[in-house]
């Protein structure tokens, strides 16, 4: 191994070959040539005195070293990425990038028209979106503000609690004309529901009701929550809806009201470091502002 520690320019590139498997295909998701990225894998074997790939059918694949340098890598990665964003724009400015992570719900069927009318305000402020159900670690950077479901532990975190979100079982009406209203909670035994595949998944929701969960019960298995709303609105099955989102569609019906149901805590979080960054600033207040009222849309059915 050489005295000189390899630059981020060449874990760049070895973790594209690794994500793409194959020089050419790193070399696409770079924009650089093969031979640039050829040449930046050589010289990061060079300095660490091993080899870090092995040629196969496939492409190439990477050994063991390779794999145990893969997290270490895409830390460095996040942290380029925070870096761009820090310097994309001066701390008093409303420009530059700002990067959101939400749930894959709030993502895509909450988040949209919000973004749209803060692009309209502060059209020199780029967003990034990433869609994960997992607790990303703004103390690591992996985004700069977050929705969450759940409160935020860390102290070093500025966080805003936006109000509930109240979930229940809802139905497309031609399903309900199909197999009846059920009248209790025995009675959804005969009907199909929408449901978890997987038990890590399962677990994530607690009995309802006294509904006994498991995989057994669902006749339409899917993990993503976009996928199981999907199937929702298409009379697929019985499945769990926000109240909010269930009444900007007029198809989906309440079922057993107050009884099978779950609230969901709404919070805006980022790191207290990026209070000084004006479009920081201006993102969470939008965000919430914008998701309180969401929260106040609709309550429950009869509220």
């Amino acid at each position: 191994m050489t005295d000189a520690s390899p630059g981020w320019e060449l874990y760049r590139s070895f973790l594209a070959v690794v994500r793409e498997g194959s020089l050419s295909g790193g070399a696409r998701l770079l924009g650089l040539t093969q031979p640039t990225v050829g040449r930046h894998i050589d010289s990061l074997e060079e300095s660490l005195g091993t080899a870090l790939f092995t040629r196969s059918q496939g492409g190439l694949a990477p050994t063991e070293l390779a794999l145990a340098l893969v997290p270490h890598a895409e830390a460095m990665s996040m942290a380029a990425e925070a870096l761009q964003r820090a310097a994309s724009g001066e701390a008093e400015e409303d420009r530059g990038t700002v990067r959101l992570t939400a749930s894959e719900m709030i993502a895509t069927e909450v988040l949209p028209p919000i973004l749209a009318r803060f692009q309209e305000d502060h059209p020199r402020i780029a967003v990034e979106l990433v869609l994960s159900n997992r607790t990303d670690d703004l103390i690591r950077r992996d985004a700069d503000i977050a929705i969450r479901m759940i409160r935020p532990t860390q102290s070093s975190l500025v966080a805003k609690k936006c109000g509930v979100i109240g979930l229940g079982l809802h139905a497309h009406r031609n399903l309900i004309q199909r197999h009846g209203m059920p009248q209790s909670v025995e009675d959804l035994a005969n009907v199909p529901i929408v449901g978890f595949d997987r038990e890590s998944s399962i677990r994530r929701l607690k009995d309802l009701a006294g509904f006994p969960l498991s995989r057994e019960l669902f006749s339409f298995r899917c993990d993503s929550d976009v996928g199981q709303f999907a199937a929702l609105r298409a009379g697929v099955g019985f499945g769990m809806c926000q109240y909010p989102l269930a009444k900007r569609y007029p198809d989906l019906v309440p079922v057993l009201p107050g009884t099978i149901e779950f609230e969901l805590d709404v919070w805006i979080v980022m790191h207290e470091d990026l209070r000084t960054s004006r479009r920081m600033r201006l993102m969470f207040d939008h965000l919430a502002a914008e998701m309180t009222a969401y929260t106040r849309e609709a309550g429950r059915p009869g509220r």
